[in-house]
C-alpha cells in the first residue's frame, strides 16, 4: 500500500507539472519547492533552539491554527514555531506572518523528503492543523519519538478511514499522539475504529473570530463613508461567480435601500468585471480607485484587496457567504462573530458550524435568487426578528469559544 500511495503522489506531481503553463496556483506549487529542501537548510542553518512544527494546507486551516500558535508562543517564549503550508494559497499570503519563526512550503510527501525535513527541522512537537495526514512525516516522527498531535479535526462516515479497505490510512492516524476533534460525532468515529487518544475540543476559530470581533476596530475611513447614510449593509464574503446569479437579482430588489459590500474570492481582473456587469455604471465602486466623495455615491463597494474581510464584518446588518454553489462554504464565523444572520448555498454540510447555525434558525441555506429573496425579506421586515438571530449568534460563538484553553491544558 505504501507503493502505491508514493506512486500516486508522484502521479500528482507529474500533473501538478504539466499543469504549470496553463494553471497559476500549480505554477506556484512547484515554483514555491524548487530547492525547498536546501532553502530550509540554509535558512534554519546552526539554530539550536527548540522547535514545534505546525502544518495548515491553507488559508483557512491557518486561521485555526493561529490561536495555537499565539498560545504557545507566550506559553513556552524561548520556543520557535516553524509553519508549513500545502497550498500557495495559504504560504503567498502568511509568509511573512510574524507570529511563526520559519514559514515554508512543506516539501511532497516521499520517505526521502520527509527524512531530511526532519533532520533539518528537529521538532519536540508536531501539530496537524483539521486535516492532511501524510504518511511518510507522521509515521517518520512516531519512528523518531516525536509528539504529533491534529486540532480542530473533523471526521464523516464516507472517509476512507472507516471503510473495511482503509486499514493503511487507519494507520496513519494512529501515528498521532492525540486527537482533538471539533464534536463528539467524530470522535465516536475515531473509537469505533480502536484509536483511544481522543478529546472533543472544539475550533480554534472560535476563539480568533471572538476576539477579532472584541478588538479595537482597524480604522476604514473609505468604508466608514459609504455607510455613512446609515442605510442597511449586506457583506458578501468570499463570493464566487456561482454566487452572483442568486445573489444580484436580491440586491437589485432592494436598490437604493440597501448597500452591499462585495469581497470576492479572487481578485483577478476578471472576476472584477464580472461582478461590475451585474450593476449599472456607476452603481459598483472598487475601493483601490475609491474616495470619500466617490464611495458615498456607490451602492455596491467592491473590495479588490486581500486581509480586509473580518474587518468589513462590523459594518453589516447582514451577510452572504460564497463558496456554498460550488466546492463548499467559506468561512461563516468571521460573520457571526458579529451578530450577522448568515445566507450562502446548498453545499455547507461538510461545516459543523453552518450545520448548528442552520438547525438553530441562525442561518439560511437557499437553492436560488427566489429563495434568497424569502429568507431575505422576512428579516428585512422584521427588526425584532433581526436583532433577535443578533443576540443569538453572539451567544452561539462565545459559548462554542475556548478550545485552544482546552487543547493547552493538554500539556503542550
Amino acid at each position: 500500500m505504501v507503493f502505491l500511495y508514493d506512486i500516486a503522489l508522484a502521479g500528482y506531481l507529474l500533473l501538478l507539472r504539466l499543469l504549470v503553463p496553463f494553471v497559476p496556483r500549480a505554477a506556484a506549487w512547484v515554483q514555491g519547492r524548487h530547492g525547498l529542501l536546501a532553502h530550509i537548510r540554509q535558512t534554519i542553518g546552526p539554530d539550536a533552539a527548540p522547535r514545534v512544527w505546525f502544518h495548515c494546507a491553507s488559508l483557512g486551516e491557518f486561521e485555526q491554527g493561529r490561536p495555537l500558535m499565539e498560545a504557545y508562543r507566550r506559553a513556552h517564549p524561548g520556543t520557535k514555531i516553524v509553519l508549513t503550508f500545502f497550498s500557495p494559497s495559504g504560504y503567498e499570503i502568511r509568509k511573512n506572518w510574524p507570529g511563526a519563526d520559519y514559514i515554508f512550503y512543506l516539501p511532497l510527501d516521499t520517505r526521502r523528503n520527509a527524512r531530511a525535513f526532519l533532520d533539518v527541522v528537529r521538532p519536540q512537537l508536531v501539530v496537524f492543523v483539521k486535516y492532511e495526514f501524510w504518511y511518510h512525516f507522521l509515521t517518520g516522527t512516531a519512528r523518531r519519538g516525536i509528539p504529533a498531535i491534529v486540532v480542530a479535526a473533523i471526521f464523516r462516515p464516507e472517509q476512507v478511514f472507516f471503510k473495511p479497505w482503509g486499514g493503511f490510512f487507519r494507520r496513519i492516524l494512529g501515528s498521532f499522539t492525540h486527537i482533538f476533534t471539533q464534536n463528539e460525532a467524530s470522535a465516536k468515529l475515531l473509537r469505533g475504529i480502536g484509536l483511544s487518544q481522543v478529546t472533543v475540543a472544539g475550533d480554534t476559530r472560535f476563539d480568533t473570530v471572538a476576539a477579532t470581533a472584541a478588538a479595537a476596530p482597524r480604522p476604514l475611513p473609505l468604508v466608514e463613508a459609504f455607510v455613512a447614510d446609515g442605510s442597511p449593509v449586506l457583506v458578501a464574503g468570499s463570493l464566487w461567480p456561482e454566487d452572483l446569479p442568486t445573489l444580484a437579482p436580491v440586491l437589485h430588489d432592494y436598490g437604493s435601500r440597501l448597500r452591499t459590500i462585495i469581497a470576492p474570492h479572487e481578485i483577478d481582473e476578471a472576476t472584477l468585471v464580472a461582478i461590475e456587469a451585474k450593476w449599472p455604471a456607476g452603481q459598483v465602486q472598487r475601493y483601490s480607485q475609491a474616495t470619500p466623495a466617490t464611495v458615498s455615491a456607490a451602492r455596491v463597494l467592491l473590495i479588490d484587496n486581500i486581509g480586509l474581510l473580518s474587518q468589513l464584518y462590523r459594518f453589516g446588518h447582514y451577510a452572504y457567504i460564497g463558496g456554498a454553489f460550488g466546492k463548499g462554504l467559506h468561512n461563516t464565523l468571521e460573520a457571526a462573530a458579529f451578530g450577522l444572520p448568515l445566507f450562502f448555498g446548498p453545499n455547507y454540510r461538510k461545516f459543523q458550524e453552518a450545520v448548528d447555525l442552520i438547525e438553530r434558525g441562525l442561518a439560511f441555506s437557499v437553492q436560488n435568487a427566489s429563495e434568497l429573496n424569502t429568507e431575505f425579506t422576512s428579516l428585512w421586515n422584521n427588526e425584532q426578528y433581526r436583532l433577535r438571530v443578533q443576540d443569538q449568534l453572539l451567544e452561539y460563538v462565545h459559548g462554542q469559544a475556548g478550545a485552544t484553553g482546552r487543547i493547552m491544558s493538554y500539556k503542550l
